[in-house]
């Protein structure tokens, strides 16, 4: 006669847990190496496998072979059962991706930002859920929450934003309930740039350090601070807001108070500001730009050198208060290796200890792959009470 044992509903949340973190590190597996890496009884992982099976959030892949005894079968986590969005708010385009338990990308788009801003935003969002759930093949009610990264700065208190001025009427709404409450979905707001560097610290250049910095360079300006392992945002998370920097201008310009003194000097505008200035003819864009230097047109060339000397001052003004570890470089601008290797050159200029460059893995994606890398940790903590970075 065999014994049953039953769990408390504390325990048996335990015992998930266990089974899920195992399924998440090591990947398909079957029940009994799950008990031997668990510690569990046979029959409790039988119970917690058949339940999570049941419940969809598991499904059979297989069976093990080339061993003594009876084929097992294999269990993964099912990655569709859970769904999430990341949206990438720019001053002129919107990323958006739907994601799945895993951090798989299953859709994604990009289209021109409605230029009214405001509530069209939220009915430009509304509408993009809608048409990426349908490229995933599902719905958008079947989403579990949404990741929006904005620029500006993000009160950390009552999530209102403010300072956005490439997104005209941002700051006078309230992004985060009125999206909420079109969409009945958790909406989770997050500037840009932090998202950003929690996508690196999350499979980008971040993962083997807690102290670094990522820098993103283009039409606007702005970085996303890691320190010691968490995101530092400051008193009113304002923490990197580095286009408001003294460098590349007059301080005391109030004019600089808009866009920032820092992002007037380096930003896509003042780039190709800084070309015609030098003599420059053949460029109307930033890519154009990039092409002139790449053909040895000296204009571009001068233009890129100096807004590469310009972030070399900057990033050495970093260096010299955070002392991190790396810096990350993304966005339009700082994903492009000319400027970059620019930098890098500038650097032991201006500081007697320069901190190592490096591009983002994700070039224009990095915020996009911030938001996904949050809805996944917010899927696992909520489905699973699992946190993404013990996994």
């Amino acid at each position: 006669m065999t014994s049953s044992v039953v769990q408390t509903p504390i325990a048996r949340k335990i015992s998930t847990n266990a089974v899920i973190r195992t399924i998440l590190a090591n990947g398909p597996i079957s029940r009994a190496d799950i008990a031997k890496l668990t510690g569990l009884s046979k029959q409790t992982i039988s119970e917690v496998v058949r339940d999570l099976e049941d419940d969809g959030w598991l499904k059979p892949v297989g069976q093990t072979d080339g061993r003594p005894g009876r084929n097992a079968i294999i269990y993964e986590i099912n990655a569709r059962a859970g769904l999430a969005v990341s949206i990438d708010l720019g001053g002129t385009k919107i990323a958006a991706a739907i994601c799945d338990l895993l951090g798989n990308v299953v859709a994604e788009t990009k289209v021109a930002t409605d230029p009214r801003g405001g509530m069209h935003l939220v009915n430009q969002f509304s509408d993009l859920l809608v048409e990426l759930a349908l490229a995933a093949g599902t719905t958008a009610d079947k989403l579990r929450l949404a990741v929006l990264g904005t620029p500006g700065v993000l009160d950390p208190v009552t999530g209102h934003i403010n300072v956005a001025p490439n997104i005209p009427g941002i700051d006078a709404i309230n992004l985060q309930q009125v999206f909420s409450d079109r969409m009945g979905i958790t909406v989770i707001v997050e500037n840009d740039v932090n998202l950003a560097a929690q996508g690196e610290r999350w499979q980008g250049h971040g993962v083997e350090t807690g102290n670094f910095a990522f820098v993103a360079l283009g039409t606007g300006v702005g970085m996303g601070i890691i320190a010691n392992g968490t995101l530092l945002r400051g008193a009113r998370g304002a923490a990197g807001e580095i286009a408001y920097l003294p460098i590349g201008g007059d301080a005391f310009d109030p004019g600089g108070f808009t866009l920032g003194t820092f992002e007037s000097a380096v930003g896509s505008v003042a780039m190709l500001r800084r070309y015609t200035g030098f003599g420059g003819r053949d460029a109307s864009t930033v890519t154009d730009l990039f092409a002139a230097f790449d053909a040895g047109d000296t204009s571009a060339v001068a233009a890129i050198e100096e807004t590469a000397r310009l972030v070399a001052v900057a990033i050495a003004a970093i260096g010299a208060t955070l002392d991190p570890e790396l810096v990350i470089t993304g966005g339009s601008i700082g994903s492009r290796p000319e400027l970059v290797d620019a930098i890098r050159r500038f650097l032991p200029r201006c500081t007697p200890y320069p901190p190592r460059i490096e591009i983002s893995r994700f070039g224009n994606r990095a915020a996009l792959m911030g938001g996904v890398g949050i809805a996944v940790q917010r899927m696992h903590d909520d489905l699973f009470g699992v946190k993404l970075r013990d996994v």
